[in-house]
């Protein structure tokens, strides 16, 4: 299980958060820090707000779901703990956080971008097919989740399964 989880890791987030972000800065001559110590600092607080949602969410996942972030290694139970009871997508949230992060800390627009297409793939993805998987392996359960949890904007207060 530990392998299939460092595999998730590395193919999803890894390549989403650290690998596709430096070759954009690589090739559009972004290596250096903003130099606005504000931005860098809002930068790193989202980064690291980002990193702490994705690894809290990841940790569920496995401990909770006993799956991984992975479509090809799923959860075999429906998690709808922690931040999973305010917000659907908790995990892209986290994402997207440490992207946007990243680009106020090298103040890049082209990270910046690449949040924004992420976000529109994931938001298609998660319409289109993770949606739709999720109803046929939990049926109801995933039904009644959805209809109480935002996919994107999270509730004030916890959901609680019935």
């Amino acid at each position: 299980m530990k392998l299939a989880w460092l595999r998730a890791i590395m193919v999803l987030p890894f390549n989403a958060t650290i690998i596709i972000p430096l070759v954009i800065l690589y090739f559009s001559g972004c290596l250096s820090f903003s130099s606005n110590v504000y931005l860098v600092a809002l930068g790193i607080a989202m980064f690291a707000s980002g990193l702490f949602l994705l690894v809290w969410t990841m940790l569920l996942f496995a401990n909770v779901g006993k799956g991984t972030l992975a479509p090809w290694n799923p959860t075999k139970k429906l998690v709808v703990e922690g931040p999973y009871s305010r917000v659907r997508n908790p995990m892209l949230s986290g994402v997207i956080a440490m992207i946007i992060g990243e680009s106020l800390i090298f103040a890049s627009w082209g990270v910046f971008i690449w949040g924004a297409a992420f976000f529109a793939i994931n938001t298609f993805y998660f319409i289109f097919s993770e949606e739709v998987g999720l109803e046929k392996r939990f049926g109801e359960e995933y039904a009644t989740y959805k209809k109480n949890v935002p996919r994107w904007i999270p509730r004030l207060t916890r959901w609680k399964k019935q």
